[in-house]
Order: C-alpha cells, then sequence, then structure tokens
C-alpha cells in the first residue's frame, strides 16, 4: 500500500483507541478503577484516559502466567506450533499496519512515514526470523567418555516481564516478544505510559494468532507503580529492559531486592561518529551522519550524537551535515512526506531545550537550530540542531539529550579519536568512515562499543544483527541468536551409562 495524506486521514477518521489492560486473554479496566490522561504531542490534546495497572492487576496477570507456564499449554508445545502461531501473529501485524502505524504515530509524535515504512515492516521481519529460527536450533552432548552421557539443554526461563521506550512503541516490544514468546515464556509487556495504544491493541492480535490465554498480557502504567511493581514481583523470572541507564540500575537493584531475577538492559548511549579525512565519500557521510542523529526526532538510544571530525576536513563536513539538517525540519507527522515529527511530551522537549541552553552556556558554537518550533500547533516540536567547537568534556558531549541535537567535535590522529569516541559511560554504538580497510578494523577493535558501522550509520541492519552495549549501556542483547539466551535456562542432564 502506498501512503497519501488522504489515506491517513482517512483512516485516521476510523481509528479506535485502546485503553484497557490485557490479562487472560481479555481487555479489562484496572481493579482499582484508575486510569491517566494519553496525551498526543502533536498538538497537546488528550486522546483517551489508559487505565493504569497497579499491585492487584499485576499479581492477577503473574498469577495467570505462571500458571499457564507451569501447565505447559504454550511452554510445552512443540517449536513447530509455536513458530505457526507467530507467523501468524506476523500476517495479523501486516493485515493492520496502517492501524498500529497510526497508533505509534499519534502516541508519540513520530511521522506516519517512520511507523508505517520502517517500525511495521522491521517488527513484522523480527517477528518472522525468530518463527522461523526455533525449530532449527539443536541441544548438546557433551564429549564424554562412554560411561556416561551429559545432555545440555535449553528450557524456557518462565515469567518475562518486557519494560519497553516510547520512541519505537511498537518495535521495542516486539524486540522483546519475539525472542520470549518463541522460546516457550509467558510475557507480561509493560508498554512506556507515553505510548501505550500499540501495546494493548496487539493482544487481541496475539489471542487471534492462537497464543493460549494468559501466555500474554499488557500492563499500562508507570515506572514507579507498575514497572516497580513487576521487576519485584517474586514470581518473575526475567526482566528485559530498554530505557535509560538511571531506570536500568534501578531495575537492577529490584532483582537483588526479590529473587534475584535474570535482567537484560539496554540503556541508551552517546554514540560517537568518526570522520576520517580519508573517507571516499564526504557526502554520502555527511548525509547519514544527519540522518543518524536528526532520525527519528533525535529519540534514539544509539542515535550518533557525538560527531568527532578530523581537522583538516572539519569546517567543510560541519557545513556538510548542515546542509542535510534543513531538509530533516519537523512538520506534520501525519504527512508522508515528513521527515521528522513530535518530541514525545512537553518533558522531554523541555529538556531538550535546556540542554541547548547549557551547550550555550559551556561555550559552544550553534550551528544551526537551537529552538522549539511549530509552537502554534500546540505540539512538542525542536529543531535540528548543530553544536560546533565541543570539548568532550562538556555536558553536551557526555550526556544523553536524546532529541535532534549533534555535537561536533574535531581530532587530529586516529590515537585522538579513538579515544575520544571511548571517553564516555556509554558504549552502545560508534560509527567509523574511512576508505583505509586497515584503519577501518583497527578502529573497530579498539572502540567499547556493542555495534561499529563502518562506512554507514544503522544501515540496513536486520534481525540477524545483536544489538546491546559496553559499559553503562546495558547487559545482554536484543536480536539475533543471541538474544534467546535472555530467555532461556541451560540445563546439564549427567546420564551414567550401564
Amino acid at each position: 500500500m502506498t501512503l497519501s495524506f488522504q489515506l491517513v486521514k482517512e483512516q485516521k477518521l476510523k481509528l479506535q483507541f485502546p485503553s484497557d489492560l490485557f490479562i487472560n486473554g481479555n481487555y479489562q479496566k484496572s481493579i482499582s478503577e484508575k486510569f491517566f490522561d494519553n496525551i498526543s504531542p502533536i498538538d497537546g490534546k488528550k486522546i483517551n484516559q489508559i487505565s493504569f495497572a497497579q499491585q492487584a492487576d499485576i499479581d492477577k496477570a503473574v498469577s495467570s502466567a505462571k500458571e499457564v507456564f507451569q501447565k505447559g499449554y504454550w511452554s510445552n508445545l512443540p517449536p513447530g506450533q509455536r513458530k505457526k502461531i507467530l507467523l501468524k501473529f506476523a500476517e495479523l501485524l501486516e493485515r493492520d499496519r496502517l492501524e498500529l502505524s497510526l497508533l505509534d504515530t499519534i502516541d508519540m509524535g513520530k511521522t506516519i512515514n517512520d511507523t508505517y515504512n520502517a517500525d511495521l515492516p522491521t517488527s513484522i521481519d523480527n517477528i518472522e526470523w525468530y518463527a522461523e529460527i526455533i525449530d532449527k536450533l539443536f541441544d548438546d552432548i557433551s564429549p564424554s567418555s562412554k560411561d556416561y552421557m551429559g545432555l545440555v539443554t535449553k528450557e524456557p526461563i518462565g515469567v518475562v516481564a518486557a519494560i519497553v521506550p516510547w520512541n519505537y512503541p511498537l518495535w521495542m516490544a516486539i524486540w522483546k516478544i519475539a525472542p520470549a514468546l518463541i522460546t516457550g515464556n509467558s510475557v507480561i509487556l509493560k508498554p512506556a505510559e507515553q505510548s501505550p495504544m500499540s501495546a494493548i491493541k496487539i493482544g487481541s492480535l496475539l489471542s487471534e494468532a492462537g497464543v493460549p490465554d494468559g501466555v500474554f498480557s499488557v500492563l499500562p502504567g508507570d515506572g514507579p507503580i507498575t514497572g516497580k511493581s513487576l521487576c519485584l514481583h517474586k514470581d518473575v523470572d526475567c526482566v528485559a529492559f530498554t530505557g535509560s541507564g538511571e531506570v536500568g540500575k534501578l531495575v537492577l537493584q529490584y532483582s537483588g531486592q526479590s529473587n534475584m531475577k535474570r535482567v537484560q538492559l539496554e540503556c541508551g548511549g552517546k554514540s560517537p561518529n568518526i570522520i576520517f579525512a580519508d573517507c571516499h565519500d564526504l557526502d554520502a557521510a555527511a548525509e547519514a551522519s544527519a540522518y543518524a542523529i536528526f532520525g527519528n526526532q533525535g529519540e534514539v538510544c544509539s542515535a550518533g550524537s557525538r560527531l568527532i571530525v578530523q581537522k583538516e576536513i572539519e569546517d567543510d563536513f560541519i557545513d556538510k551535515v548542515a546542509e542535510k539538517s534543513k531538509n530533516m525540519q519537523p512538520a506534520n507527522p501525519f504527512d508522508p512526506n515528513s521527515f521528522a515529527g513530535a518530541i514525545v511530551n512537553k518533558e522531554q522537549l523541555d529538556k531538550i531545550n535546556n540542554y541547548v541552553n547549557i551547550g550555550r552556556e559551556e561555550g559552544a558554537d550553534i550551528k544551526v537550530g537551537g529552538n522549539i518550533a511549530m509552537q502554534e500547533t500546540g505540539g512538542c516540536y525542536f529543531e535540528p540542531t548543530i553544536f560546533k567547537n565541543v570539548k568532550n568534556n562538556m555536558k553536551i558531549a557526555q550526556e544523553e539529550i536524546f532529541g535532534p541535537v549533534l555535537t561536533a567535535l574535531s581530532f587530529s590522529s586516529f590515537e585522538e579519536a579513538i579515544s575520544m569516541a571511548n571517553d564516555t559511560e556509554y558504549g552502545l554504538a560508534a560509527g567509523v568512515w574511512t576508505k583505509d580497510i586497515n584503519k577501518a578494523i583497527k578502529a573497530s577493535r579498539e572502540i567499547r562499543a556493542g555495534t561499529v558501522y563502518i562506512n554507514n550509520y544503522e544501515e540496513g541492519v536486520d534481525s540477524t544483527i545483536p544489538l546491546g552495549g559496553y559499559k553503562q549501556s546495558g547487559i545482554g542483547r536484543d536480536n539475533g541468536y543471541q538474544a534467546l539466551d535472555n530467555y532461556l535456562q541451560t540445563k546439564s542432564t549427567w546420564i551414567k551409562v550401564s
């Protein structure tokens, strides 16, 4: 389907806005009858009221998840049967693709072009990839003596709480749901309170696909109440979290305070994007560098937010990036031709604006942008912003802004570039641009980051590539077969042969 502004407007008029908890195969209000307002950052208007999951709701969902897991309705299904159900789920996502895309656009302000042409297709691909791999994995037999046989098998871990962020509402949820479900676990999804609607919607789609009641629940709510309660619950066996480092550290604490549950964390970054003077195509590098920070309004954990440019090309290259940013301005998110949309809410908009003011005070120079935009809409928009003459010890170069703000630094030598790239508490991603393959490989080996992009930045990444971080960017990996380990226990069975 080719998107048009008219088609989007027509579908938008037909939308129903999901608002309830999804527990044991049914939509229901919170037992406490608590709600919270769901506000769209596009125009600042209330969309609906969302049921707010409290402790009683969490206990109900976890009890159902644990019971169905122990009875084996899902966990003991042959992998081939789980595969068929997940593939059916992928078909249903395709069927409702525009509806789900609009829900995410309305909830968090990103463009319909991004949700429809990027988020939904990659979500569907992720589900299909995990569904197809599950019946092609084998357990092991150890190389023991003839008197013994050692079996090494993998089993589902149990009840998984998936706590996901607002920047890619459905996509990030699928990154947790697909590997956790396909390995036989029960899953409780807590979407971000800023973007709950697509998560609520997929509860019914998973049931329609054939997932047994109780295996999958959706509990909208906030972090301090709903998220914390899930993390502390002693019948939750694993928490898979994507979000801020501050909250990630709390998740680790809650694991220790409860039942030492498995924890998988993806906690953001301040990723370096290194441009060497021998880069073979500076125009392509400039466009990719602009997209790496201004795409999705800069609300990307792995955004290339630190541009590290060799001094002899510094001014010319920053000029090129600034020129590219002119075509990356925020606009109406419902227009399929818009590049960028709204910032998720006023709190995040104020945070971005505050960091821009800090950058000015620290002595960095604004090359372009630096202002709140489209205030007449009542929504939350910010211009693509580039700081130059940045020092690596400045706050704007060290702290995650999570917005369309690029800090440009310069270097003279390879060693200085690598030192600058690693001089951060984060280690999620990095980019390296050079035509020298030896330099590229050496840089990839020396940069302390979970993913290093060579002569691209996040181009063509798919479900086969594990993503995660070093240092305070997290623990464990999403995507690839490596993500399956988050949701599996390893069991050794030692048999004496007589």
